[in-house]
């Protein structure tokens, strides 16, 4: 088969034929027919999540067709149209059994614990607790722009957040992550702050349901969030993954408001900086979210399916596997707006 193959960070990625990857007992084959691009793939390659071994192929946003099962799957067969969580849960440990999968003990990553998606085929372990069935309407295209960035966010605003309708929601960051948060945040109800240095991403994040928009290099983000809000927002999101961001985030929130982090940290600024001050003075929440367990995406593809959520609008980009070699190096350094996406159907 043909993948992007990677052997050191920050190497170059050329495109190789390889080995066709074979089933284990409890996993499957999927044949790729789309894969999105997410920062994540590029925080791995520039050597930034430990459980990458090389030589490796990236990718974590998945959908495609069932090509083979293991012989002890037993929910699913040969021709199934799937997608799958990015975190992908044993089924069997004191997480998973929690109903926490996103956060398993031995969770299998396609992308990073193994090999990925930016291939003609991939490996996916836990098959039974993991593949969700992907309704006809949807196409393989939407459906791997869900994987990471879409049910990443739908978690972290729903499940994590319990936003409600009314209630001011501040995303600062508007790539992938934070304009579906600005999505589903708008299609429950909540009044949504989108704040970006991007004036197109800002275009992007109102058409995605933002009330306001707030240009970050234009001067005093907190101040911005403050007055729009009377107070503060209620929910607060740093969708990028930087320390600033981050404090802006914390100083956005009113009085016992919830900081949500989406965002990844580059490496060395993990141990970033909180104002604790305002933290325990406000009596504010900070919150990690991590993913989305396969057992809540019914509900998260039923609004897809009835138009109150359209993942579709945020795919600004199809590229073959070929230009995402290319594609994925210079992501950090020309950021694109909305949602990037490999069709494999693209030669």
């Amino acid at each position: 088969m043909r993948a992007a193959v990677y052997e050191e960070f920050k190497g170059p990625i050329s495109v190789q034929t390889v080995a066709n990857p074979t089933p284990s007992p409890t996993g499957i084959v999927l044949e790729v027919k789309a894969c999105g691009i997410c920062r994540s793939d590029w925080h791995g390659w520039m050597g930034n999540d430990p459980d990458i071994k090389l030589p490796h192929v990236p990718g974590h946003e998945l959908a495609g067709v069932i090509a083979e099962v293991g012989n002890e799957v037993r929910e699913f067969k040969v021709g199934e149209r799937v997608t799958l969580p990015f975190v992908s849960g044993c089924g069997v440990c004191e997480q998973c059994l929690s109903g926490n999968q996103q956060i398993c003990d031995r969770q299998f990553q396609p992308g990073f614990t193994a090999w990925g998606g930016f291939a003609e085929y991939v490996a996916i372990e836990y098959a039974d607790t993991n593949l969700v069935r992907l309704p006809d309407e949807i196409d393989f295209v939407t459906a791997s722009s869900l994987g990471c960035r879409f049910a990443t966010s739908y978690r972290a605003v729903v499940d994590q957040g319990k936003v409600e309708p009314g209630q001011w929601v501040a995303v600062h960051g508007c790539g992938g992550v934070g304009l579906s948060a600005v999505m589903i945040a708008a299609a429950f109800g909540a009044r949504v702050i989108a704040i970006d240095i991007s004036d197109t991403a800002l275009e992007l994040a109102r058409s995605c349901g933002a009330e306001a928009v707030v240009n970050a290099s234009a001067g005093d983000v907190v101040g911005a969030v403050q007055d729009l809000t009377a107070g503060g927002a209620h929910i607060s999101i740093d969708a990028l993954g930087h320390p600033e961001v981050l404090l802006n985030s914390i100083a956005s929130l009113r009085k016992r408001g919830k900081h949500l982090q989406v965002g990844i940290m580059e490496s060395g600024q993990h141990q970033a900086a909180i104002p604790l001050d305002k933290v325990i003075a406000r009596e504010l929440e900070i919150i990690g979210s991590h993913g989305m367990q396969a057992r809540r995406y019914d509900e998260m593809l039923e609004m897809v399916g009835n138009g109150k959520l359209t993942p579709q609008k945020l795919v600004q980009n199809t590229i073959s596997l070929d230009a995402a070699t290319q594609f994925l190096v210079e992501m950090n350094d020309f950021p694109s707006a909305g949602v990037s996406v490999i069709d494999l159907s693209r030669t």
